[in-house]
């Protein structure tokens, strides 16, 4: 292949994993990253430890992709996460798995990743240029440079898109690969926010703000009470409304803003049902027959949260445990169990961990990840119309289309040099 160039535009997840793949089958490739830095998105994932992937089959990962799971069946069958994990491994990576099958550095640190992919890079002689891209050429239809935003010009046979969605604008997802696929004729399905804190009208929520609740159920209904999503864990009450683990997971979950309505019900006492629950009451209302309900209801909640019991349930906190009603006690009861919170929607797609929308799937060959339009030109990762859950899952997706692309690029070249 030598004369020929292959241009990926997008040091994160995909793009490395693209460049990595293509320059292995003797491709000469080039890796433009506008950050001084690589992999900038990869340093905050999963908390600074980097959720690798998730040790599950392809079929397990398509389950956990609400849209356009269907266009990802090659590209996982070809690169499952058991691939994935043994990448990794020949990286000299060491791995491990947690809670829900997630794939982490066993350093628990992101940087591992991210210089593994790095060292490999180098060892394959891959260029990175630092700079911005700002357009792609075309001759006769097909790509033959890409124009950076200095006035360079990098002449080559295939470009990979791998610039990542709109989501954490700081480490370079800026939208700019959307843009070039756009101007090349490409349709780009509405960017939204996936995987992102939720707003909430409710005055209570800034009253808490940095309270966090471990170990509680997250119930979320759709307009037609259909439960959406359910999960136990953690998360966290902010000055806008919720965020946390278990908030992150249900905005996936909640696609349609436009035309529904959703509810949001948090049980604070999962382990104990209404009967168990209501004989804890009883115990400590007896116990504590002289005390005010304001002090009581430290012994049942964290202290920021019991005025906001007090106040949703009508008990005054002065009010002495053994005046409590019947009424009272079963307000209280029923708050424990199903503490609700009003949501108007999704913070914006700046503040989400990854982007739903993108390039639209009809429009690229799912084997790999060529455009139908613009021969040469392939696309990787975040860019395209697809994500998915927490877990591991949305990068199992950039190193599955990541190196689909990268085989395909550096297959195109090769017909092109026949």
């Amino acid at each position: 292949m030598s004369g020929n160039e292959i241009t990926v535009i997008g040091g994160g997840a995909a793009g490395m994993m693209a460049a990595i793949t293509a320059a292995r089958l003797g491709a000469r490739v080039t890796l433009v990253e506008r950050n001084q830095k690589v992999g900038r998105k990869l340093y905050i994932t999963g908390k600074g430890r980097c959720n690798v992937t998730n040790h599950c089959s392809p079929e397990e990962v398509r389950a956990n992709i609400p849209r356009n799971a269907k266009f990802l069946y090659s590209a996982l069958e070809r690169t499952p996460p058991a691939w994935v994990e043994e990448f990794f491994k020949g990286l000299g990576v060491a791995l491990k798995v947690e809670r829900g099958n997630r794939v982490f550095p066993q350093s628990d640190r992101a940087a591992d990743i991210i210089d593994a992919l790095f060292m490999e890079l180098r060892r394959l002689k891959v260029p990175v240029r630092h700079e911005r891209a700002a357009e792609l050429k075309l001759e006769d239809g097909m790509v033959c440079a890409a124009a950076l935003e200095g006035g360079g010009v990098l002449p080559c046979k295939a470009v990979i898109l791998a610039t990542g969605g709109m989501s954490y604008p700081a480490t370079g997802s800026t939208g700019d690969g959307h843009r070039m696929a756009e101007e090349l004729g490409h349709t780009i399905v509405d960017i939204k926010p996936s995987l992102a804190p939720l707003e909430s009208p409710d005055a209570f929520c800034a009253k808490m703000q940095g309270l966090a609740l471990k170990n509680v159920v997250l119930t979320v209904k759709n307009q037609k009470k259909k439960t959406v999503y359910q999960e136990q864990g953690e998360l966290l009450f902010t000055h806008f409304g919720l965020s946390g683990p278990l908030v992150l997971s249900a905005s996936a979950h909640m696609r349609d803003w436009e035309g529904a309505r959703y509810t949001c019900a948090i049980d604070l006492k999962p382990a104990l049902d209404e009967a168990a629950l209501d004989a804890r009451l009883v115990r400590e209302l007896s116990g504590g027959a002289n005390r005010d309900m304001g002090n009581l209801l430290g012994a049942l909640a964290p202290r920021m949260l019991v005025p906001v019991l007090l106040e949703r349930s009508a008990i005054p906190g002065e009010k002495k445990a053994h005046d409590l009603t019947k009424q009272e006690r079963r307000r209280l009861l029923e708050l424990f169990k199903c503490f609700s919170v009003a949501v108007s929607g999704p913070r914006p797609v700046e503040e989400a961990i990854v982007t739903a929308g993108g390039v639209k799937v009809s429009e690229a060959d799912p084997r790999t990840m060529q455009s139908k339009k613009v021969p040469g030109l392939f696309f990787a990762g975040e860019l395209l119309d697809v994500d998915a859950y927490t877990g591991g899952f949305n990068l199992q997706i950039a190193w599955a289309t990541g190196r689909a692309a990268g085989e395909g690029a550096a297959a195109f070249i090769d017909q092109a040099a026949t």
